[in-house]
């Protein structure tokens, strides 16, 4: 490969990336679309009045989507003080997948653990991960508020199944993922303050 073309691959590949993050589209539980600042101001108030009734944020995911809602939910709670939590447990996923098949092992946690009034985040690159559709599924039964991140078709079913729900429209595992963890960072870090001017 060319030296020449290595800097030109970088810059198409992170200006990709930085359209797919700009360019999220986010619908309602009615696939009507919603302003993006407009769904960010919902997630955040959501997400204080889950917290201030005493409620929790419960995030699934799978793989790389796995790393997200770990990683988001040690910091919603340690930087945003929002009660959050992931179910990526080793033995949890081991011994449900074992013993209820491993399409259930997110609905049975949530059967478990959630309570009305709680918010799940499902993440999903696919957008149809049985297991992810399944927790969704037990989480509406339980009266919680869902926020999904979806991304490859616009068709996912995912996509369709939350009260507010973002969609990346890319087809590959890197700008998805990455698209999904910054828009996250991003509700929470606004939450927190950054870019507010300093007194």
């Amino acid at each position: 490969m060319s030296q020449i073309a290595v800097p030109n691959l970088l810059n198409k590949y992170f200006d990709t990336l930085a359209r797919a993050i700009r360019e999220v589209e986010v619908t309602d539980s009615a696939s009507r679309p919603i302003l993006v600042e407009d769904a960010f101001t919902r997630v955040r108030t959501s997400a204080h009045t889950t917290h201030d009734a005493g409620k929790k944020i419960l995030f699934i995911g799978n793989g790389g989507s796995a790393g997200i809602a770990s990683h988001l939910a040690i910091d919603f709670t340690k930087n945003g003080k929002l009660r959050s939590l992931a179910f990526n447990d080793p033995s949890a996923l081991t011994a449900l997948g074992n013993d209820l098949g491993y399409e259930n092992v997110f609905a049975k946690q949530i059967e478990y653990h959630a309570t009305p009034g709680d918010m799940v985040i499902a993440i999903s690159s696919s957008g149809k991960s049985p297991n992810i559709l399944a927790g969704v599924a037990t989480a509406r039964k339980r009266g919680c508020e869902i926020v999904t991140f979806s991304g490859f078709t616009d068709t996912n079913e995912l996509r369709k199944s939350g009260d507010v729900n973002f969609y990346v429209r890319a087809v590959e595992y890197g700008f998805v993922e990455v698209a999904h963890l910054s828009i996250c960072h991003a509700i929470l870090d606004l939450d927190m303050g950054w870019g507010a001017p300093k007194n």
